[in-house]
């Protein structure tokens, strides 16, 4: 995995909810460059939303669904990840639809937490350990070509 994911994520390090009536945009510009500009609250969960906007930002596959588990169908299954690889986790319980989904940043010493850069963790965008046992699966994820060369076919008009 290029770093190129890691470092637009990082970017956005810091980003955080606004408590109360207010929203950050920050947050909704998430939700409105992946297509799902009818979320108007920085209280919907937001993990899938702010992976889906770093993938895009950096000419990657995305999911572009709003729910963690989907990223288990983007992608490549990697059994040891990379740093900036995708990692899925179950929420609640492994059955449940509900999960988490982040980048991939290292495993703990004793190997019982990973660290996930990313996005509605402690309602902002951090690196944060996650226990292990709660792991559905790491994907890899590739280079979008369409995204890369949309303008390759238009033709440069002279002034």
């Amino acid at each position: 995995m290029t770093n190129s994911v890691l470092d637009i994520a990082i970017g956005e390090y810091g980003v955080t909810e606004i408590k109360g009536a207010a929203h950050n945009p920050r947050i909704l510009q998430y939700f409105k460059e992946i297509g799902h500009k009818w979320v108007t609250t920085d209280e919907t969960a937001w993990c899938s939303a702010f992976a889906n906007w770093v993938a895009f930002k950096a000419g990657y596959y995305y999911s572009g669904k709003l729910n963690a588990r989907s990223w288990l169908k983007v992608g490549t299954k990697v059994k040891i990840p990379q740093q900036g690889d995708v990692v899925v986790f179950w929420r609640e319980r492994r059955s449940s639809w509900k999960g988490h989904v982040g980048f991939f940043i290292d495993y703990s010493e004793d190997k019982r937490y990973i660290y996930v850069l990313g996005g509605n963790q402690n309602n902002q965008v951090c690196i944060k350990p996650y226990p292990t046992y709660r792991l559905l699966g790491f994907r890899s994820i590739k280079k979008n070509i369409q995204t890369n060369t949309r303008y390759c076919n238009r033709s440069i008009e002279k002034q």
